[in-house]
């Protein structure tokens, strides 16, 4: 599921509260060449069995596949493992030229090292006095404009906004954190708007903030090319300053300066290069039985990508600790906010553990249920419905293992836009994103029968109560769980998953979901902590849900507004 941004930030300081100093023997060294594909160790059946499920999901979310970043050899090779088994199947391919492929235009961003910014005679280092960040292609230069300091961020007495136009505006640290925020955070969207006509903003932040996230900023950003023309109204330059930099621009500490003070002008420009980066969905189709309705689709898809790996390992015990510990104290005290005090508050006997087994240094996010618990399970399904010998619905099915849905949705965003079915044909869509968890411990009502459902109303009445009626006839029911649909709702999954591409052009989407859990986001994601029984009985109501719908005699009926396609999505 895609991240949201402080919860990254959260996630990290859990990360570093028991790190390790032990060699990191499985962190990956680098894209590297190919590593050789995995395949199931076990042939699979017509069933949909968790046997099955624990075969594929192995191999898929194994180290080897050095977490599936979009954009990056291993998504790729990802991506050739599911295309092998649809082939396997017998699907039909639908995606560009005959191929199981689609190709997402992927591009990276990432800082040119060789930018040059001076003070004086003095030549900055970046990653050393300054760090800069991505604001998109169009960013007004800072060669020797004039620079004010700003005062600290949050404090009513703020450098007024046109006191900063065309300037290098130095904002300090905050003196009071906000609520469930570490200290140095400041939200670079709320400066954006304040400082919008300033020439560049530069943040006394850097040396507050964790190496992690500093690395982080320097990593390439993976963005979507659009075919539309960049945004013409160019953004600040932005930047992160060490306090020894700013005291240097400014002449006395930032701490200790008075708003509106001048300081020494930069010379140099900070630049982004741009490369592209190869990341493909992978669309397959079984036709429909029905000749008057086969050129309907059902939709059903999962994302194939994850977050890749981390160029710190941690060990993988003490932090799944840790973890626990974090969500259970979340889970019973809700109405507490997670602040960096109370999660400093957790102690993990790594002693304990390490007598148990030596420490386990851990660097790849293997994304086991987030999302290989989906991707595995769309093949399940896929199977399913590929051996089932009499009786496959009436209106066809198109799979789609959409990339790139950690990054911001690219995936599922290209295939909408440009469908490679005509997308008025798409009468539901059916998404399935970390399905593989739910247990009692990791959601405040989760247990053997606990799922999440999102979206299956806010389109199609209709389309919500059949999967209410698919579910009773399940052997065992599910108890549902609408609490994240509601309108509003903080964590908005209605906008974080591939689901809302396909319901912003009004086509009626269910979003099934186990929930979160202390693993999400973290190098413990692995298969071994799958509940494969929850999981196959999911997958088994997703198809059950999908014959239905498949099988009307009639589209399902649309009886809500639809959203704007090109608008912001409203959980």
């Amino acid at each position: 599921m895609r991240p949201i941004s402080l919860a990254g930030c959260l996630s990290f300081l859990a990360v570093a509260a028991v790190a390790q100093s032990a060699t990191p023997a499985r962190q990956p060294a680098g894209d590297g060449p190919a590593l050789p594909l995995k395949r199931a160790a076990t042939p699979t059946t017509a069933a949909i069995t968790a046997t099955d499920l624990m075969s594929r999901l192995y191999p898929y979310a194994d180290d080897s596949m050095m977490g599936r970043e979009a954009g990056s050899e291993a998504n790729l090779r990802a991506t050739q493992f599911i295309a092998n088994e649809v082939q396997r199947l017998g699907l039909k391919p639908a995606g560009d030229s005959g191929t199981y492929f689609q190709s997402v235009p992927l591009i990276a961003r990432a800082f040119d090292q060789k930018t040059a910014l001076t003070l004086g005679t003095n030549a900055l280092k970046a990653g050393v006095d300054y760090v800069a960040r991505d604001q998109g292609p169009s960013t007004r230069s800072i060669d020797g404009v004039p620079v004010i300091f700003a005062g600290a961020w949050g404090d009513p007495q703020m450098l007024p906004p046109e006191q900063g136009v065309g300037k290098l505006v130095i904002v300090g640290a905050p003196r009071v954190a906000q609520q469930n925020a570490p200290s140095w955070f400041v939200p670079r969207a709320q400066v954006n708007v304040r400082y919008r006509g300033a020439a560049g903003i530069a943040l006394v932040t850097f040396d507050q903030m964790p190496e992690q996230v500093r690395q982080s900023f320097a990593e390439p950003l993976i963005l979507m090319k659009t075919e539309s023309p960049p945004n013409t109204q160019p953004l600040p330059t932005y930047i992160y300053l060490t306090n020894a930099t700013a005291r240097a621009i400014l002449g006395v500490a930032s701490d200790s300066a008075a708003v509106g003070r001048a300081g020494q002008s930069l010379r140099g420009t900070v630049i982004f290069s741009e490369t592209a980066r190869p990341a493909r969905n992978v669309v397959a189709i079984l036709p429909g039985t029905d000749s008057t309705v086969a050129g309907e689709y059902v939709a059903l898809g999962a994302h194939n990508d994850h977050v890749g790996y981390n160029h710190s390992p941690v060990d993988h015990d003490s932090l799944r600790a840790f973890n626990t510990q974090l969500r259970a104290m979340a889970i019973a005290t809700p109405q507490q906010p997670m602040t960096p005090e109370r999660m400093a508050q957790i102690r993990v006997n790594v002693d304990s553990l390490h007598r148990l087994r030596p420490a386990r240094a851990d660097s790849i996010y293997n994304g086991a249920d987030d999302d290989g618990s989906g991707s595995m399970s769309l093949l399940e399904i896929a199977e399913a419905f590929a051996k089932e010998r009499a009786g496959k619905p009436r209106r066809s099915l198109v799979f789609v293992w959409h990339t790139a849905e950690e990054l911001g949705l690219y995936g599922s965003q290209y295939f909408t836009d440009h469908p490679t079915v005509p997308r008025d044909s798409i009468v539901a869509q059916l998404n399935m994103d970390m399905i593989g968890r739910g247990a009692k411990g990791e959601e405040a009502l989760g247990g053997p029968t606990y799922l999440q459902l999102i979206g299956s109303r806010r389109l199609s009445t209709e389309l919500g109560e059949m999967v209410e009626q698919v579910n009773h006839r399940q052997t065992l029911p599910f108890s549902i769980d609408y609490q994240y649909d509601a309108a509003g709702h903080p964590e908005q999954y209605y906008c974080r998953s591939d689901h809302y591409m396909y319901a912003r052009y009004g086509i009626p989407i269910v979003f099934f979901s186990t929930g979160d859990h202390q693993d999400y986001h973290q190098v413990t994601d692995e298969p071994q902590y799958i509940d494969y029984e929850h999981m196959r009985r999911v997958a088994q109501l997703i198809h059950d849900v999908a014959v239905s719908v498949a099988n009307l005699d009639h589209r399902v009926v649309v009886d809500k507004p639809k959203p704007d396609p090109h608008g912001q999505c409203q959980q």
